[in-house]
């Protein structure tokens, strides 16, 4: 099989003038642009979806898939009949009650605002990554809190037990087996009005997600000392549910919004954190619009690069039209000139930035206590590669039009005049 003439000039034409298998010097400058221009581009993108990714990780591993609640109202009732209904839903994998209030935690290091949620531990590792978080302590010791020893040594009467966050335990001065008072602004009425309502609470344990939001402002006790606390009777916030497939838990919370019909509301995960994840994704994108102008500025290169060779070769260029080379094919030969340079200039570019991935995530390392990760988290996902690399031939190629169209309309006569 003969392969076209156009490709055996083209590739010459890349060549050093003198007569070795070397490449031009621009030739060289042009193909290291676009290589450049790639892995800056794969580097970015596999760092930030990495990020993206460790952070949805760790949301999903302190909230659940899908939450339900009653419309128009802060408390639901019959919440175990709810739950099992929710259970019956396909695609569900588990559901558990919960409560969620504001409320100040109070010790001899300070006061802080936080949010306190009330949860089953039976059922809740069946939905939540809570258990998991737990640091120092257990997630059964909620409902059944180890007892603590006096001074003179006697066994104390042991008091709710209370999961905090690290940084809020930090903050706050506690430790496990430490008491803490837990203030509700909403309370009894009484002649003077409204009183808060305090009750003390025993640390039982200290949990870290990886979230510096759940950490320094979250707690958790038993759903049953929370009801009693908010006197809230037999009702709760809403239903935690876990779902099949992450990613397709809108479909699911539809179908729950069906089976419990329009007097509840099932939210998804991306719906709740819709401002987060719409930030993240606009923040990649515009990053990726950012660096294509990395690959812009290499195209430019190839535009020097084929216009001077478009320059230098006229002569030859003149000669192929006497021949019958028709102007398309002097075209096709230039345009093969770019082509070349951005596929091979891609072709090193992947690995490259796979390389310096592989570099950041295993040997760049970070200090924990100031920047809650130990590594640059990286995920590359093969479309983010694939539109790199179309992008990256797509600009090389649009390089050549101009200088090839130049060549195409070159006369034999004005070329060859003064040889």
């Amino acid at each position: 099989m003969t392969l076209p003439y156009e490709i055996f000039v083209g590739l010459r034409y890349l060549r050093a003038k003198r007569r070795t298998r070397t490449i031009s010097f621009n030739t060289f400058i042009s193909i290291t642009g676009i290589t450049l221009g790639v892995a800056a581009l794969i580097g970015t993108l596999g760092i930030m979806t990495g990020f993206k990714e460790d952070m949805q990780a760790k949301i999903l591993g302190t909230t659940s898939h899908v939450v339900v609640q009653e419309r128009g109202s802060q408390s639901m009732v019959g919440y175990s009949d709810l739950v099992t209904q929710v259970k019956g839903v396909p695609g569900v994998i588990a559901a558990t009650p919960y409560i969620f209030k504001q409320v100040l935690l109070t010790s001899k290091s300070g006061v802080q605002g936080i949010i306190l949620r009330g949860i089953d531990p039976d059922t809740e590792p069946d939905v939540t990554d809570v258990a998991e978080n737990v640091k120092f302590g257990e997630l059964k010791d909620l409902a059944n809190p180890p007892a603590t020893k006096k001074e003179d040594g006697s066994l104390a009467t042991p008091k709710p037990g209370i999961i905090l966050g690290k940084e809020l335990a930090l903050r706050l001065g506690l430790f496990v087996g430490n008491s803490v008072n837990v203030v509700s602004p909403v309370g009894p009425i009484s002649a003077l009005g409204m009183t808060p309502k305090i009750r003390p609470f025993q640390v039982v344990g200290i949990f870290e997600s990886g979230m510096y939001e759940y950490d320094s402002s979250l707690a958790y006790i038993s759903l049953q000392e929370a009801q009693k606390f908010f006197s809230l009777g037999n009702t709760v916030t809403g239903i935690q549910v876990k779902v099949e497939h992450v990613f397709t838990a809108n479909e699911t919370a539809a179908r729950i919004n069906g089976a419990l019909g329009l007097g509840y509301s099932a939210r998804d995960w991306m719906e709740l954190n819709r401002n987060l994840f719409s930030a993240l994704k606009l923040e990649k994108t515009m990053m990726f619009l950012l660096l294509v102008l990395i690959t812009l500025v290499a195209s430019f290169n190839i535009v020097g690069t084929l216009t001077m060779i478009v320059n230098e070769k006229q002569r030859e260029i003149a000669i192929l039209k006497t021949m019958g080379a028709t102007p398309k094919a002097i075209m096709r030969i230039f345009m093969l000139n770019g082509l070349v340079i951005g596929l091979t200039g891609t072709a090193i570019g992947i690995p490259l930035g796979y390389t310096f991935l592989f570099l950041i995530e295993n040997y760049w390392t970070f200090d924990q206590t100031v920047y809650y990760i130990s590594h640059i988290p990286v995920h590359v996902q093969g479309l983010d590669v694939l539109l790199v690399a179309c992008s990256a031939i797509l600009i090389s190629f649009a390089a050549t039009v101009y200088p090839s169209w130049q060549a195409a309309k070159l006369a034999p006569v004005s070329a060859l005049r003064y040889e």
